[in-house]
């Protein structure tokens, strides 16, 4: 694509340079720039992007958008705005040929419950003949192609990319976690949504948003860009909220599209009662315009039927019965890292989680507290450079909840895991509530080796991730991986005895 159609009605200060210049590609990645890229050098909150201009140039840019010409720039043209980031988003749907126009698109967003749900919407959509991609915290599905995820919500010029490879493989819709950063970031800019969906809003990232009202309002902006006007054929935008959540009328504050609920203590669109929750799923009473029918499904808690309850509402929105995909969802398979369960020939019940907050570990709790037999012994910590306001909270969620809490290291980044413990074991009010065992593979051992079949062993903080990032390195290391290996050395052991 010629420099000048890129640009066409994108309002840029000017150009410096030749408009005719072919461009095969955008990128904000100096890194990651091909021959005849457009380079987007935009300020982020530590680095900015100009800084990265010789690199990109090095790697063959053949253009770049800066906010300051540079005159010492000969061999590429410059496209200049005062604010980048502004029409980052617009040049990339332009590039991509805005592939979300030809997608269902459907966005989550919430503090917990995004995974799960979007893989609940995927696996729905599939089954519906709406072939489904999906961009999120665990990986990226773009037809038969999956990739490891880097983050649950990636720049802009990459979510347009992507979109559009999704197009080019068959698939008919697409679902995305959408955080909190990535809306106040921009980095959905010029995706057109179908489904926005709010599934509820607690305590975490106010190292970022400072207030729970400014997390609110970054999450709101995917509700209030639902315009009603571009709505595809015949099925309206759709704004589909947890009606129990306190921020859910918050949520849809200027949101221009229909409103769907749904909830379990709260009358809403959709509703969940007479649960039923046991260690191999859940069954409850589904009701839905006056209408009720039973339902099950193999994940287990509470809160898994909030997110089940936003998928199938998801799927009554493109006017699917509610039979069927209360059919459908019967035959989900669990999800990578969320309450997976660790199988063993100890007889331990083991699982391990991606809880890394108070609000995300008490619904865990809520949840293992319904097959508690014996124990319950919880190993976690808190994320480096990270909301340290959740710490101590998560400490007094564990003491709640778990008989026996080990303290250990979940991601210290560049603070020592020390210290992060110090802060961590301030939310106890009894010292023989917990123990401190910074070597999370230790940590795991100690609770496995002090755990009997009636106990409950629950690994949190990391679930699907396969690393542990230290200030000067980061190393393999996957809870699931770890936890099975330690079973199988005390089962060789038991069996030599």
């Amino acid at each position: 694509m010629k420099l000048k159609k890129l640009i066409k009605d994108i309002p840029v200060t000017e150009i410096k340079g030749s408009k005719e210049v072919e461009i095969t590609g955008v990128c904000a990645n100096s890194k990651l720039i091909a021959p005849g890229n457009l380079f987007i050098a935009r300020k982020g909150r530590i680095e900015d992007g100009a800084r990265f201009i010789p690199e990109a140039v090095a790697a063959g840019a053949a253009a770049i958008l800066t906010d300051i010409y540079d005159p010492s720039l000969k061999s590429v043209t410059q496209v200049i705005h005062p604010q980048v980031s502004l029409i980052e988003g617009l040049i990339a749907a332009q590039y991509y040929q805005s592939p979300s126009h030809e997608l269902y698109m459907v966005g989550v967003t919430g503090t917990n419950g995004k995974t799960t749900t979007s893989f609940l919407i995927k696996y729905l959509l599939d089954k519906i003949d709406l072939p489904c991609g999906l961009i999120g915290t665990i990986e990226y599905i773009i037809g038969q192609n999956r990739y490891q995820a880097t983050r649950t919500t990636p720049d802009v010029s990459t979510n347009h990319k992507m979109l559009r490879e999704m197009v080019l493989q068959g698939c008919k819709s697409a679902v995305m976690e959408v955080t909190s950063h990535a809306l106040d970031q921009g980095r959905v800019m010029g995706i057109e949504y179908d489904v926005a969906i709010f599934t509820n809003l607690t305590l975490d990232h106010l190292d970022y948003h400072q207030t729970m009202e400014n997390y609110c309002l970054a999450k709101n902006k995917l509700f209030c860009a639902l315009d009603s006007k571009k709505a595809k054929k015949t099925f309206p935008k759709t704004a589909i909220v947890n009606a129990d959540s306190p921020w859910h009328m918050k949520m849809i504050e200027g949101c221009p599209a229909k409103i769907f609920t749904y909830g379990i203590e709260n009358a809403a669109d959709l509703q969940a009662t007479n649960m039923t929750l046991t260690s191999t799923g859940t069954r409850c009473l589904i009701s839905y315009q006056g209408k009720s029918i039973a339902c099950h499904w193999p994940l287990i808690g509470r809160f898994n039927v909030y997110n089940c309850l936003a998928a199938l509402a998801t799927g009554l929105t493109r006017g699917v019965a509610l039979e069927k995909l209360a059919k459908l969802i019967q035959a989900f398979p669990p999800v990578s890292g969320r309450l997976e369960p660790i199988a063993n020939s100890l007889g331990l019940k083991i699982y391990v989680d991606f809880a890394h907050s108070d609000d995300a570990l008490s619904n865990v709790f809520e949840c293992l507290k319904e097959l508690k037999e014996g124990r319950i012994i919880v190993v976690f910590g808190c994320g480096g450079d990270r909301d340290r306001s959740k710490r101590a909270k998560m400490a007094q969620a564990c003491e709640e909840f778990a008989d026996i809490s080990i303290v250990t290291a979940d991601n210290p980044r560049s603070e020592d895991p020390a210290d992060i413990a110090k802060e961590i074991i301030k939310g106890f009010s009894r010292k023989e509530s917990y123990i401190i065992e910074l070597d999370r593979k230790r940590a795991i051992e100690k609770a496995i080796d002090m755990a009997t079949p009636k106990d409950i062993v629950l690994i949190a903080g990391k679930g699907h991730e396969p690393y542990q990032i230290f200030a000067h390195k980061t190393i393999e290391f996957d809870d699931r991986k770890v936890a099975g290996q330690i079973c199988r050395s005390k089962s060789l052991i038991c069996s030599s005895t």
